[in-house]
């Protein structure tokens, strides 16, 4: 087996809070030319793309000097380049900052935002945005949340410690509490846990519960009525991709301003803010596996169903 060397750093510094993308020139293959070799893995651009961005000397090696298309293909060797960044929506929303030290960065994220670059939202993410805004480049996320989901995120200031932080949620050594909004039902009066094996497939929105061992664990609890709603506490056990609206979608009280559950009804278009899904990452728990200092963390956000349902149903945009 090959033994696998840490990649050399970028030569190439960030673009608003983004990083380059970098390549490597895999061992399994051979090609005549480094240019041959982008042309076939950067095929969804479009086309003369990649060959331009190779005449103009955009594409750099680990020295930061140009690459060009002619030059012969290496295996194992590392490239970089900046891509063309989308344009995007701005998010009209604070990212707060709730707790701050040499090893971490704690934000409050809004709904609509996502928490990492991918896809059509680049700069306009938690993680883009917080680089620029403390000016910390090396900032990382440690953990994740879906893009309508608000609340707490945790973010690493050094490289270097970010696995023992990712750690800590693979191995489930963080309490995290969920708040969401969802229909009152009496028979959820009283908290349950809720166990099934759900399925999660690449380029499906939705995921779904299948049949066989349970690999998805939530608690459930209602906390409060107010008419037809509930204000109900999600603590789960475990991290499957939307594992808190499968949960409340399978026992009949889907959050409200879900598009996904019970029925998909299509993404939610950029810059359409109205309506967000009501689901709140409330707390996080945690001993700091570098410090050992014991954190407990609260989102202040409020879930705007629940302060006024007609202001959140209103069709206007916000």
């Amino acid at each position: 087996m090959r033994r696998k060397t840490a990649a050399p750093p970028s030569p190439l510094p960030q673009r608003q809070g983004v990083d380059p993308v970098r390549v490597r020139l895999p061992f399994s293959e051979e090609w005549e030319t480094v240019g041959a070799y982008l042309v076939a893995r950067l095929s969804g651009a479009a086309p003369g793309v990649v060959e331009e961005m190779l005449d103009a000397g955009l594409v750099v090696g680990a020295d930061g000097r140009p690459v060009a298309a002619h030059a012969p293909y290496s295996p194992g060797r590392y490239l970089w380049f900046h891509r063309d960044l989308p344009a995007e929506v701005p998010v009209p929303f604070p990212l707060e900052v709730v707790h701050r030290d040499d090893h971490l960065v704690v934000a409050d994220k809004p709904h609509f935002l996502a928490t990492t670059p991918r896809g059509s939202h680049v700069t306009e993410t938690a993680l883009a945005r917080l680089r620029r805004e403390l000016g910390i480049p090396a900032l990382g996320a440690a953990h994740r949340l879906d893009r309508l989901t608000a609340g707490l995120v945790l973010f690493t200031v050094r490289p270097e410690e970010r696995g023992a932080y990712q750690t800590l949620f693979s191995e489930r050594r963080v309490r995290k509490e969920y708040e969401a909004i969802a229909p009152y039902d009496p028979s959820l009066a009283v908290s349950r846990t809720v166990r099934s094996r759900i399925l999660k497939e690449r380029g499906v929105p939705a995921a779904r519960e299948i049949e066989g061992e349970p690999n998805a664990e939530t608690a459930v609890e209602l906390v409060e009525r107010r008419g037809d709603l509930g204000r109900y506490r999600l603590t789960p056990r475990t991290g499957q991709t939307h594992q808190l609206r499968v949960h409340m979608s399978a026992l009949g009280v889907p959050i409200l301003g879900d598009p996904l559950y019970p029925v998909v009804a299509g993404p939610v278009p950029d810059g359409d803010f109205r309506r967000p899904l009501q689901l709140l990452a409330r707390r996080l728990e945690f001993t700091d596996p570098v410090t050992g200092v014991e954190h407990r963390l609260c989102s202040g956000r409020t879930l705007q169903a629940w302060e006024s349902y007609q202001a959140w149903a209103d069709d206007r945009v916000r």
